[in-house]
């Protein structure tokens, strides 16, 4: 199995420090807002090389923060803190909101069949962690306070942008968009680990701690919460391309300046999900929801079918017409599956040779577009139907798309949609006898024919413009 790594920029073979348990790290989402689907986008991805992972037999333990503190509006540890905002907005406390949006972001995964990390940590639960390493990172020079914040070093390291070669003058303040200068800083690069309460007096959550009352930085949150649950080394890290500057960059700067070795071995980076009008934020345009998608019509679990269409390391373009394309798509498969045959056995040469397609994708670098072309091969393939739903149901450990469920639903539509067609053809031609019995003026026959269909549910009625009829 290969996968691409963020660091090394190649494809890796995948070797787990430990077989015995694959320590992977997920990125969560800051519960000031809904998730839009661009940040599930993301999940989605890491849920499905966990999964597979775990298809090809290795045990995972999986960890995700919740920032429920610390996430400001700008890359520079300036502007207000997200929670806050988010607060203010909706006239709620800070820990009001963490609850309702981590309850939302949750309720999206279960709908997109994401499954939960094994450890769900809030960084709210873990001040001490920060603080131990905060002060591990002052005692070993790699941190300084100044104008009541402390500060991480990053002259100290020896390489600080690990994933792209940046020009120093691309990291200027005011390149990017929000980020302002701050003159307590030695080093632009540097970063906020504990802000007090001299920086932000509005803050409402707030800590003692050995440099005043104050709270985390973003940065440090992740670091602390991943060596509390996995230990200092860890296999793979996920999150979107977006977290690989300054947040996943500065998460190796201070973890590696704090053990004193290599901290993580895999970055697992995803890329964006654009509208057609560029990247997709919660500020600009029609906030994409999992929930605005359903009020559209659109089953969450197409969503996860478009996404899987596309591999992971490509940007990929979201409009409605890509999605209705994928929901015929999907619904179409859907339809063919629903005519496989339920009985007969299992060929088991054939289940390992039509299997090595999927394997053969997944291990890939997570190659979701061929592993569905793989699914359609199957269908294609001259194995008997049991065999296929079998390989169905094997590669939908990984996929997660429902389509034995959904196959089994539309097989029930259509068959109450045969049975609706039936009954309405009885019931056209029974009301077309009735009509031409009043013409011959057999009324007895017109009403015999009318009782028989009252007895089946079914009442006549007439008007100028003829006979209609409904059930009872």
């Amino acid at each position: 199995m290969k996968l691409y790594n963020s660091v090394t920029r190649t494809k890796d073979e995948f070797v787990p420090i430990d077989p015995k348990e694959v320590k992977m790290y997920t990125c969560g989402p800051t519960v000031y807002h809904f998730a839009h689907i661009g940040n599930l986008r993301s999940y989605i991805m890491e849920d499905v090389l966990e999964k597979y992972l775990r298809y090809v037999g290795y045990p995972v333990k999986r960890v995700m923060n919740i920032t429920d503190v610390g996430h400001l509006s700008s890359d520079a540890d300036t502007g207000e803190d997200k929670m806050l905002k988010g607060a203010k907005r909706e006239k709620k406390t800070v820990m009001e909101i963490a609850k309702f949006y981590t309850d939302a972001f949750f309720a999206d995964c279960e709908k997109l069949n994401i499954k939960i990390p094994d450890v769900v940590e809030p960084a709210t639960g873990c001040i001490d962690e920060f603080i131990k390493v905060i002060e591990g990172l002052i005692e070993k020079g790699y941190a300084y306070e100044a104008g009541g914040n402390i500060y991480f070093d990053t002259s100290k390291l020896s390489q600080y942008y690990v994933f792209n070669n940046f020009a120093e003058e691309d990291l200027q303040d005011g390149v990017r968009e929000g980020v302002e200068k701050d003159d307590n800083k030695r080093n632009k690069a540097d970063f906020v680990l504990w802000f007090t309460k001299s920086k932000f007096d509005d803050q409402e959550l707030k800590w003692d701690s050995p440099w005043g009352v104050g709270y985390p930085g973003w940065h440090i949150e992740c670091s602390c919460i991943s060596m509390k649950h996995l230990g200092e080394y860890l296999d793979i890290h996920c999150g979107g391309i977006d977290n690989a500057f300054p947040h996943h960059t500065n998460e190796i700067a201070q973890s590696e300046a704090y053990v004193g070795h290599k901290w993580c071995n895999f970055w697992f980076h995803v890329l964006h999900l654009n509208t057609t009008s560029g990247k997709m934020s919660k500020s600009k345009g029609e906030f994409l929801t999992v929930s605005l998608l359903e009020s559209k019509g659109y089953l969450p679990v197409v969503y996860r079918f478009f996404c899987l269409l596309s591999h992971y390391r490509k940007s990929l373009v979201f409009s409605y017409e890509n999605l209705d394309n994928a929901k015929v798509t999907y619904e179409k498969l859907v339809a063919r599956i629903a005519k496989l045959d339920k009985n007969g056995e299992v060929d088991g040469a054939k289940f390992d040779e039509l299997k090595k397609l999927f394997t053969e994708a997944m291990d890939n670098d997570i190659n979701t577009s061929l592993a569905i072309t793989a699914l359609y091969d199957v269908l294609k393939s001259d194995a008997n139907d049991a065999t296929k739903r079998a390989l169905i149901a094997d590669f939908d450990k990984v996929l997660s798309l429902d389509l034995l469920e959904n196959a089994e639903k539309f097989g029930k539509q259509d068959e109450a949609c045969a049975e609706d067609d039936e009954l309405s053809a009885r019931v056209n031609e029974a009301i077309a006898k009735r009509a031409q019995a009043k013409k011959e003026k057999n009324f007895a026959e017109a009403d015999r024919i009318r009782d028989e269909l009252k007895e089946m549910g079914i009442v006549l009625v007439d008007t100028a413009q003829g006979t209609t009829w409904k059930k009872i």
